[in-house]
């Protein structure tokens, strides 16, 4: 793989050439801005710019927020063309699903859109209560309490329960959310390497009489990499460190485990072995929000003190709804699972034997193709889409350099020919790449 974003040395040197050229040029519509007032100082401005005009330079159209016509599952239309699409979190094709729709309906029906108001502060809906109890149930839980936002919920719910005095040990790719809770609770935070049980044992031995409360952090399934933690060591040094385990279940419910229960399923675990289960509504769910899972007390404390639950409008009726449905339909159809978990095995090894890496995926819903550059990432899923395929490349800084990939979220209701299809596409388009860097070298 040549360096510098997948370029040979003479094209990287030509790029940053015109890239200079566009900075040293002023814009003479722009009007001149003060120091405190001039936006493209904020952080993180200048990098977007400059992946922007890296993209014009390299006649790469960006491949994100672009619109879709419908119902985005395992096919998709953009522009009146259909697509094959690997860029959606409806792992069980229930966004779209007509039971799912009819109760999202009737719910507005019968409550409006809106809940207008905090839990809190006016009152709840009934179908607020029965999605709480439904998922408490699915994860083997006392209670559950719903928020309006998956992000939302990690950096409330991790913001609220430590303090500066308290240890926060994480998984180093964890999501975001948890990274802004742990910023937001003031605790020390830890990160330990990837699925490295050993080492966060290490970590959380030599730290923890240092710190009050301690509080350990992993995913049950992680979106980048499609893999899974083994789950008992991490319960088991929590209860030998007097430590909280929280497990991020966004990924995988629906997903992971023989029914798509989540990773206690998958490792065997009791899941009331772990303190606290998150999970979203946005993805298997096909809703919108987060959720908290575990004993009554934690439950009852977040319900009250919690400030994004206290100070923010209750979850939308319909789509309380919409993902009480998605629920029952996941737990009486795990079919849907199974075959979920069969496509991305398929995908996964065909991938395997076309000479990609795919990392340590697990092949259960996430595979990555990864490319190690990002011009090369890019440059794939454009010729991808051309190809009728939509997948999201993962680029640099997002991920480090050398990780650049694509991204593929599987769906149980893709079919063997779209998944032999997408393979199919993946070797034409790098060897067609391939051949015009040759060429152009």
């Amino acid at each position: 793989m040549t360096q510098g974003f997948g370029l040979t040395a003479t094209a990287r040197a030509a790029l940053l050439q015109r890239l200079s050229k566009r900075r040293a040029e002023p814009d003479a519509a722009a009007p001149a801005e003060s120091p405190g007032r001039d936006l493209s100082t904020l952080p993180g401005a200048r990098d977007i710019e400059m992946v922007r005009e890296a993209g014009a330079a390299l006649g790469l159209e960006s491949p994100y927020f672009r619109p879709h016509d419908g119902v985005a599952g395992a096919h998709t239309s953009i522009g009146n063309r259909d697509y094959i699409n690997f860029s959606s979190y409806n792992y069980l094709g229930l966004n779209g699903d007509p039971r799912v729709a009819a109760a999202a309906k009737a719910a507005i029906d019968r409550h409006g859109v809106s809940a207008s108001a905090s839990r809190l502060a006016s009152g709840e809906r009934p179908v607020h209560a029965e999605l709480e109890a439904a998922l408490a149930a699915h994860h083997g839980a006392e209670a559950c309490l719903a928020f309006v936002s998956g992000h939302a919920t990690n950096v409330t719910v991790v913001g609220q329960l430590l303090g500066p005095r308290d240890l926060i040990l994480h998984d180093q790719l964890i999501h975001n959310s948890v990274a802004e809770g742990a910023r937001l609770s003031g605790a020390r935070r830890l990160a330990f390497p990837h699925n490295d049980w050993r080492a966060a044992e290490r970590e959380l031995a030599a730290q923890r009489r240092k710190h009050g409360r301690a509080l350990i952090v992993i995913e049950g399934h992680y979106s980048m990499d499609g893999d899974i933690p083994d789950l008992a060591p991490f319960v088991e040094m929590a209860r030998r460190h007097d430590a909280l385990l929280m497990v991020d279940e966004a990924h995988s419910t629906g997903v992971v485990g023989a029914t798509g229960r989540g990773i206690a399923e998958q490792c065997g675990v009791p899941p009331d072995q772990v303190d606290i289960w998150m999970g979203t509504l946005s993805k298997t769910l096909s809703a919108c929000g987060g959720y908290i899972a575990g004993r009554r007390q934690l439950i009852d404390l977040l319900r009250h003190a919690a400030p994004g639950f206290v100070y923010s409008v209750g979850l939308a009726p319909p789509l309380a709804a919409a993902a009480l449905e998605s629920l029952r339909i996941l737990e009486a159809e795990p079919w849907r699972a199974a075959a979920l978990q069969a496509n991305a095995r398929r995908f996964l090894e065909q991938a395997r034997e076309a000479g990609f890496e795919t990392g340590a995926s697990a092949g259960l819903g996430i595979v990555p193709v990864i490319l190690g550059s990002s011009v090369l990432a890019a440059r794939m899923a454009a010729a991808l889409f051309e190809a009728g395929i939509n997948v999201q490349p993962i680029l640099y800084p997002v991920v480090p350099e050398r990780s650049a990939r694509l991204r593929f979220f599987l769906s149980s209701e893709h079919s063997a020919a779209d998944l032999d299809r997408a393979v199919e596409a993946l070797v034409e388009a790098r060897q067609a790449i391939t051949g015009q860097r040759l060429m152009a070298s």
